[in-house]
């Protein structure tokens, strides 16, 4: 296309110099449109948005592109806000719209590389994924355009491609630990004993001929926050060239993260090996900007970088380095370097998308051979009767020198601690249809995956990997619940996923054992609540009054002793934790002998509602102040899915959402999941377009 600007006349009226103007900002706003579209651009038309009764959107079209645009334009028009939040930084937008905590996420965008390693691993990407990320992206880009009003900074969009992909690396880079270990180098401190994250998933597999139906079972449950970007959005996307899945997704992803498709399903849980690696770099003492490394001294690469943040009108200046090991900072004792898979492979979206058309187990181990997914354990099953388990991850191939200790922060002087290799798929640890029958995991040992007769050996397996060894309260309820000489029934299977007991014997990192052993008789003023707790059957069911104290002990320790390792705590210890609960609860209430669902609440909007559960149960809750001294839930059980598979027919799925499928007050399906949610119940789901399409809510197409 050629222009031809002529120069204005000086005789021109202001209104045809206006008109002029208004023309050119709108040449140049379609030129610097180009880039964040295809040539070939998408109809809406040719897609349909099918809403079923629980607002759960099911996309139609004959491409995946174009079910990727309308996936896009649904999630949006439930939850535009947190579909924008992790695309800020690639605009370096977090610091103006979130503020100084925002700007630490421009920072670290900038800092690990995550546009430059988008530019020159672009080539690594399948045509098809790339073909579903413009079409994503495309159907983001026209709802921006649409809803100019919900758009949360005026310089987001469009966003490109190349943008969109960038801003998936830097997300997994966070999830994989990159935040904390920031944190740790920003604030001069080392590796702490870290926090038992009790905020993990639960996943569970079982063949048929350990099911009394004769069906393959698996289970999908992850524990996200229960709002936000973070939280789980229901889909279901089907197209004519063979996608055909529904399952979960996180904000602004393009495709199923986790789900159940015609043949195959698969839930992720989060597993915490040692993916991450910290190094001091010795610096030279005539020159600050360089590190020695073998003998030779080398120089730092040095970028400045401008961080706008809101209420602040001038740009502060911070600068990033790298290294061989790659993103550098500098703090009070010199410079630091983080090393990770996570922000050297572009591919995780493309992984998953692949993991979505997988029709059999080859097929989708295949996918997941790839390594682009740097982190989460794996959990599987199949028409087939095909159950697998593989803790997953970009583990480094680290030198076994007893003189490095990995989980410490490394001399950075060496080619000796600086990993270059990845170790492959089938060396980590993983399982293919055990004797047992039965696979599962809960955030722990993937070394106490099944059977004791059938689990692996951590011997087998080098120790620098640092795998799980322990179990947690979940994975031991677990063992507790699954039927050891009969057949499991799908009244049962549901039943172990809702179990709120905590095992028989506590796997918290601290004992509270002292509690239960005082004498009320001893502690008059505490008599009462002592006796409560001793009485306590370890349930966390919401009219319980032992686990309302048992809520705010934990919350209360938690706080008090984190960074300890793991013990007992004292006598003194434990009247002390009686004496916390019994002022909170008379400051708060005006007595002690609340239950569970007295403080902790389910809040949705204006309304709220008394809740079970408790940290590390199968049925969790992990809370938040909230009012009054109530305290909200902000995370548990979030998606939560059922799958029977046969060799004949679809599956059999259900699914509940604790919400609903819309995070917009005043929407029908804002709330319309949370009496199932708090009943345990779930709701059929299909991939069956008729049955979709017969009892559909409302159908249109995404403009």
């Amino acid at each position: 296309m050629h222009l031809s600007l002529v120069p204005l006349k000086n005789k021109q009226s202001p209104i045809n110099r206006f008109a002029m103007r208004r023309i050119l900002a709108a040449i140049v706003g379609f030129i610097l449109y180009l880039p964040a579209f295809p040539q070939q651009r998408i109809q809406p038309k040719n897609i349909e948005i099918v809403r079923d009764s629980f607002g759960v959107p099911h996309i139609f079209a004959d491409t995946d592109a174009e079910v990727a645009y309308g996936l896009a334009w649904a999630q949006a028009e439930d939850d535009f806000a947190s579909m924008q939040e992790p695309m800020l930084p690639v605009k370096n937008l977090m610091g103006r719209v979130q503020g100084k905590k925002g700007a630490a996420g421009d920072y670290a965008f900038a800092l690990f590389r995550c546009r430059e390693i988008t530019e020159e691993k672009w080539n690594t990407l399948s045509p098809g994924f790339i073909k579903l990320a413009e079409g994503y992206v495309q159907g983001i880009n026209a709802y921006a355009r649409k809803h100019p009003e919900e758009v949360l900074h005026e310089k987001l969009f469009p966003i490109s491609v190349k943008e969109y992909i960038s801003s998936a690396v830097f997300a997994l880079t966070i999830f994989n630990g990159a935040d904390q270990a920031l944190i740790r180098i920003f604030n001069n401190s080392e590796w702490e004993v870290p926090e038992l994250n009790n905020k993990g998933s639960n996943a569970a597999a079982v063949n048929a001929g350990q099911t009394s139906s004769g069906e393959t079972f698996l289970f999908i449950n992850a524990h996200q926050p229960n709002t936000g970007s973070q939280a789980f959005y229901e889909a279901h996307l089907c197209s004519k060239e063979g996608l055909n899945i529904t399952g979960g997704l996180l904000a602004g992803g393009p495709c199923i993260l986790h789900g159940v498709n015609e043949n195959l399903g698969w839930a992720h849980t989060v597993n915490y090996c040692d993916r991450v690696d910290e190094y001091q770099l010795e610096i030279n003492p005539a020159n600050p900007l360089q590190y020695k490394f073998d003998g030779q001294w080398y120089n730092l690469e040095e970028k400045t970088i401008r961080l706008k943040i809101k209420g602040i009108p001038i740009a502060v200046k911070r600068k990033v380095y790298w290294s061989k090991y790659g993103a550098t900072m500098k703090n009070k004792q010199g410079f630091f370097a983080i090393r990770l898979g996570a922000n050297m492979k572009i591919g995780v979206l493309d992984q998953w998308y692949q993991m979505d058309k997988a029709r059999n187990f080859s097929e989708f181990y295949a996918a997941i051979s790839r390594q682009e997914l740097s982190m989460f354990n794996i959990m599987y099953a199949d028409r087939y009767d095909t159950i697998f388990y593989i803790s997953n991850a970009l583990m480094p191939v680290r030198d076994a020198s007893p003189v490095y200790n990995w989980k410490r922060t490394l001399p950075g002087n060496t080619s000796q601690t600086l990993w270059t290799q990845f170790r492959p798929e089938k060396t980590l640890p993983q399982y293919v249809n055990p004797k047992s029958g039965f696979l599962f995991n809960t955030n722990h040992s993937p070394f106490l995956a099944t059977s004791a007769t059938d689990n692996l050996k951590p011997s087998s397996f080098a120790k620098t990997d640092g795998w799980e060894l322990y179990h947690v309260n979940r994975s031991v309820r677990f063992l507790e619940l699954f039927p050891q000489n009969e057949k499991l029934s799908y009244e049962k299977f549901r039943q172990i996923k809702f179990d709120k007991q905590l095992p028989a014997v506590l796997q918290y990192p601290y004992k509270i054992d002292s509690m239960f052993l005082l004498d009320p008789a001893g502690y008059p003023e505490l008599a009462s609540l002592i006796s409560t707790f001793k009485t306590w059957d370890k349930r966390g069911d919401a009219d319980s009054k032992g686990a309302a104290i048992f809520l705010l002990t934990y919350e209360y320790l938690k706080k008090k002793l984190q960074g300890q390792p793991p013990r007992s705590i004292t006598q003194q210890e434990a009247v002390e934790t009686f004496t916390y609960v019994n002022t909170y609860m008379q400051t708060h209430f005006g007595r002690n002998d609340l239950v569970l669902g007295d403080i902790q609440r389910l809040v949705r909007g204006d309304r709220d509602w008394p809740l079970w559960g408790l940290p590390d149960l199968l049925s969790p809750q992990w809370t938040e102040p909230w009012a009054a001294g109530k305290l909200k839930s902000v995370g548990g059980d979030g998606l939560i899915m059922f799958a029977r598979f046969t060799r004949d027919g679809l599956p059999k799925i259900e699914s509940v959402n604790m919400y609903g499928a819309s995070a917009k007050p005043g929407n029908k399906h804002f709330d319309d999941q949370v009496e199932l949610y708090l009943k345990q119940q779930t709701k059929k789901m299909t991939l069956d377009k008729t049955e979709v399409y017969r009892n559909a809510e409302r159908i249109y197409h995404p403009e």
